[in-house]
């Protein structure tokens, strides 16, 4: 596993995050000094990231820190006000709409509720990437939908709708039909929210599972610390539009940067306060 430079206490939060040993290297993704705002609010002020190639890297930090804005930008979903969101090595801004749109092909999203059409049954959830943006026969579409349905232990509700199932089953099937298009680049956001312990838990093991199948680079943003210390090969943690960490789980849950610290300890005594 490619070990990485844990950012400098004492420089964060305005380091650069960069895995030691790989620069030079191109990266299936990476943000070079983001910035962005929203009227008067200043949300990404700078953030930079590599991410590690066929790795879970979670990403961390407090409510209203740009965790979701960070994913927005590398879909493609917003353009950055200053700096840039290189996908593949690529530019995305730099190239044109179409091929932005099939860049975006190579990448699963997984959203906070699973994302289904309510009006689907959980079958044609998962086969509607396949059916919009392939030619695979229908007699396919049905064989690579039931394996991956199966994979993530739905087999059984293929023909339910999405109010028919639980919360944690909803979250499977948007997994699966994340993966359907078999992506170099699965994102999640916040898949544990709204989860009890167990199926947090449950599904924690499903991303791992399915991570070990499938490889891909994946990022996984959350609150939730027992996710970060199960899933994750790396973790980051943004503060303020920034990352003032990034390093291997394990120097992650051991760095001696206050902020880090109490993050992910959920301590009340520390920099991060109510503000």
């Amino acid at each position: 596993m490619t070990t990485l430079a844990p950012l400098p206490d004492a420089a964060a939060p305005f380091g650069s995050a960069t895995p030691a040993g790989t620069s030079g290297n191109q990266h299936s993704m990476e943000v070079r000094n983001v910035h962005k705002s929203f009227g008067p609010y200043d949300i990404l002020t700078g953030l930079n990231l590599n991410f590690v190639d066929d790795a879970i890297t979670t990403i961390l930090g407090p409510s209203g820190t740009g965790k979701s804005v960070l994913i927005k930008h590398l879909v493609g979903l917003l353009e950055p006000d200053e700096g840039e969101v290189l996908i593949f090595g690529q530019d995305i801004w730099n190239i044109s709409k179409p091929e932005r749109y099939e860049l975006r092909k190579r990448f699963g999203v997984l959203f906070q509720d699973g994302a289904l059409f309510g009006s689907m049954n959980i079958f044609d959830n998962v086969a509607f990437p396949l059916r919009k943006h392939t030619d695979t026969p229908e007699s396919e579409v049905r064989d690579m939908v039931m394996d991956r349905l199966q994979e993530v232990g739905l087999e059984g509700a293929a023909a339910k709708l999405p109010s028919e199932v639980s919360g944690g089953m909803r979250k499977r099937a948007g997994f699966a039909r994340a993966l359907i298009l078999d992506p170099d680049i699965v994102l999640f956001d916040e898949p544990d929210s709204g989860l009890d312990p167990v199926r947090t838990s449950l599904l924690n093991d499903v991303i791992l599972d399915m991570h070990e199948r499938h490889k891909g680079t994946y990022m996984v943003v959350t609150h939730d610390i027992r996710t970060a210390r199960k899933v994750s090969d790396y973790v980051g943690v943004i503060w303020k539009g920034k990352a003032v960490h990034y390093s291997d789980a394990d120097s992650a849950f051991n760095s001696e940067n206050p902020f880090v610290r109490q993050f992910l300890a959920g301590d009340s005594a520390g920099p991060l306060g109510m503000d």
